[in-house]
């Protein structure tokens, strides 16, 4: 709307000779605008708009159902009323009336009739109305509802459902009757629930992209949803990430498992069990290895320092030494009996088998189980055990038998759990800035701070009955307490 102004000016440049098109362009309005003021000749604003007439139901049904409308009695709803709030408060009342009475059944069926007219599938109606579950009973309903002239807002209101359903009802009721209202619905089946979609997922899965011509190793969505789609299977990524989730399929990382490419793997491994489960009490069995060579050099680790100073291990650092520990563990008693090699050979072998027939003479049998190095299976070291065996009738002596483990397996050796705990417990602990400097002056602290180790953990195998290596009490702080001069002391 142009305010008069405008318009004054729109008179005035036609009288002096401008087009209508001049005068739109000048004064940037319409020229259905512009014409329209010219024709006026002056200014005029808008008229008010007439409201519309509102006529009533009364009106609009005619004087015979204005008759029907004021009976109240319970087989006829008083329709929609204009002509007052208190009128129309009596309609909803009315239908809500109406409409209890059919559900609970109070209504014949020629009041019914009366309301709604003659209709097809009247009976079924009302016998869905009586006899079926709830989602029938209000399909029956919304339809003799409707027939009734009775407002979708209340039949929604009083039946708990919305608009789109009673349309859906009213619609499929017209079109197919009561047998398309009432017909059975198919069930529903997701695409991430549908075998056929899960079973072209996993088998394009299993598939490399190299065989659907794309260059890579591993599957992208984008290419998973592209090849499936080119398969006639049209599944969108959150599709496919839920029917992997389902299954179980999650990212997870790689782990490193100890293997052994022994072929006599599964018969080593099925002697040492069939031994130990047999192994009576004048037998032991005798699980030996070495540890070591290790420099005697400082080590990282947990050390108990003053606040503000900070444990520092230089990078390079000159060996005070090495050692190479020899045990072996018995594995009924959990016991430890050691002692310090030079080097790793079959005479420390021997050596140690000579210690466990003196300590152990008691025995009928002695088992010494090892893993594969080349100095434990050596020719020299079966000799000296057969010149034992032959000697051992006659001496009274335990016979030695051996039971090596499979190679590359030195995981089944139950001493390596013994070493690592000794490792954390000396090398790599240290409680006071003392003990750091001591451990460095000679291999003699080392192998000192070792022998109370297991000269602590075999007392308290013996005394508390520990059968693993989980010893609270093996630490640098237990060890700094014991007194024990020289090896012969050790049990």
């Amino acid at each position: 709307m142009r305010t008069a102004s405008e318009v004054a000016a729109m008179l005035e440049l036609h009288r002096k000779g401008w087009s209508i098109r001049r005068i739109a362009a000048e004064l940037g309005a319409e020229r259905n605008t512009v014409r329209r003021y010219i024709r006026a000749g002056q200014w005029a604003g808008y008229k008010p708009r007439k409201g519309r007439q509102a006529l009533s139901r009364q009106a609009q049904i005619g004087p015979e159902t204005t008759a029907i409308q004021r009976r109240q009695g319970p087989g006829t709803p008083v329709l929609r009323d204009t002509t007052g709030p208190q009128k129309r408060a009596e309609a909803v009342a009315s239908q809500r009336r109406w409409l209890h009475s059919i559900m609970q059944g109070l209504l014949s069926k020629a009041q019914i009739v009366s309301a709604t007219g003659e209709m097809d599938e009247l009976d079924e109606l009302i016998r869905r109305v009586h006899e079926c579950r709830l989602p029938e009973r209000n399909r029956a309903i919304a339809i003799l509802a409707a027939r009734c002239h009775i407002p979708s807002r209340a039949v929604c209101e009083f039946l708990g459902i919305n608009r789109t359903s009673y349309r859906k009802y009213c619609m499929t009721f017209e079109h197919g009757g009561a047998t398309a209202l009432f017909k059975r619905q198919a069930h529903y089946v997701r695409k991430a629930n549908d075998p056929k979609t899960k079973q072209a997922v996993f088998a394009l899965l299993h598939e490399p992209p190299a065989s659907h011509d794309i260059n890579r190793t591993t599957w992208k969505m984008a290419d998973l949803v592209r090849v499936l789609h080119a398969q006639d299977c049209a599944v969108c990524p959150q599709i496919i990430r839920e029917i992997t989730r389902a299954a179980g399929y999650k990212w997870r990382k790689a782990r490193t498992v100890l293997t052994s490419k022994d072929p006599d793997y599964i018969e080593k491994v099925a002697r040492v069990h069939s031994i130990l489960s047999t192994l009576s009490t004048d037998e032991a069995f005798f699980s030996t290895d070495e540890f070591g060579p290790f420099a005697v050099k400082m080590k990282g680790g947990l050390s108990l320092m003053p606040s503000g100073e900070q444990r520092v291990v230089p990078q390079w650092q000159r060996s005070k030494g090495s050692l190479i520990l020899t045990a072996a563990l018995e594995l009924a008693g959990n016991q430890v009996t050691h002692f310090y090699s030079s080097a790793k050979n079959t005479g420390e072998m021997i050596r140690m088998m000579d210690l466990l027939v003196t300590r152990y003479a008691h025995c009928s049998r002695i088992y010494l189980s090892w893993d594969a190095a080349s100095w434990h299976m050596s020719k020299r070291l079966g000799e000296h055990i057969e010149q034992h065996n032959a000697k051992a009738e006659l001496g009274q002596l335990p016979r030695v038998e051996t039971a090596p483990l499979p190679v590359g397996a030195q995981f089944l050796n139950v001493i390596e759990s013994v070493f690592s705990g000794m490792a954390r417990a000396i090398i790599h602990t240290a409680i006071t800035a003392r003990s750091i400097m001591r451990r460095q002056q000679s291999t003699a602290t080392s192998k000192h701070e070792m022998s109370i180790f297991n000269s602590i953990r075999g007392a308290q195998v013996r005394r508390f009955g520990v059968r693993s290596e989980s010893l609270p009490c093996l630490t640098q702080r237990t060890i700094a307490r014991t007194r024990i001069i020289g090896d012969a002391e050790l049990p």
